[in-house]
């Protein structure tokens, strides 16, 4: 004879919680921050194959720690949503709200609905036409929640360390190389270490780019940013 087991909604989202939290602490952190000439994210990644940062759309850029597959899933259903989006109505209607809003959805669905929650945290962040816009930069966690950040942000299981240090340091309008030192230390911070140049993914969306914003900062030009 077997015996049912009863467990409390509470307890369920609980375990939960702290199953997705432990996947995700596993990862580095992630960091973006504003510059004077867009949006810069950084990540320390020693693959040079398994990137943890991408392009989205024109202006929108997607970085995630966790599960590799699974937010590379979430990726691709982004790539997928935008681009339809835009064939639908047009390339102006494509906004980080609408795919914030898309993402948050989708993955607090999973969170409720499945036993096993997603081990993901997500940033899209995108980049405004001109100085006078301001950026956008929006964080999904593992439940779905959507939280929106001005000037600087950051995912992983060390991000409040991260973002403490963000908050004591940053200064508006930093030169690229001057951002991406400041990210670098963020994130090394949490170990009380120096990142090495070559373990770090880096992008930006650049907003003197002609329409498609993103590009990929190659190894060489990252140690010359960093004065290397």
């Amino acid at each position: 004879m077997s015996l049912s087991y009863y467990v409390s909604p509470e307890q369920m989202i609980h375990d939960k919680a702290e199953f997705a939290r432990k996947g995700i602490a596993k990862g580095k952190s992630i960091v973006s921050l504003d510059y004077k000439g867009g949006i810069l994210l950084a990540a320390e990644n020693p693959s040079t194959s398994l990137n943890k940062i991408s392009e989205i759309y024109d202006r929108i850029a997607f970085a995630g720690v966790g599960k590799y597959s699974e937010f590379e899933n979430l990726r691709k259903a982004g790539i997928r949503y935008v681009d339809i989006k835009g064939y639908a109505y047009s390339r102006a209607d494509v906004t980080l709200k609408s795919l914030a809003n898309a993402y948050s959805e989708a993955i607090g669905n999973v969170f409720t609905q499945n036993p096993k929650p997603l081990e993901v945290e997500i940033l899209i962040v995108e980049v405004g036409q001109t100085e006078e816009i301001k950026n956008g930069i929006y964080r999904i966690t593992f439940d779905g929640s959507l939280s929106d950040y001005k000037d600087y942000a950051a995912i992983g299981g060390q991000a409040e360390r991260v973002e403490a240090y963000l908050k004591e340091h940053f200064k508006p309008n930093l030169a690229l190389g001057s951002a991406l030192n400041l990210g670098r230390t963020a994130l090394g911070n949490v170990e009380n270490k120096l990142v090495s140049g070559r373990n770090l993914e880096v992008a930006v969306l650049d907003r003197n780019l002609f329409r498609r914003k993103f590009r990929r900062i190659p190894a060489q030009e990252i140690d010359q940013l960093l004065g290397l």
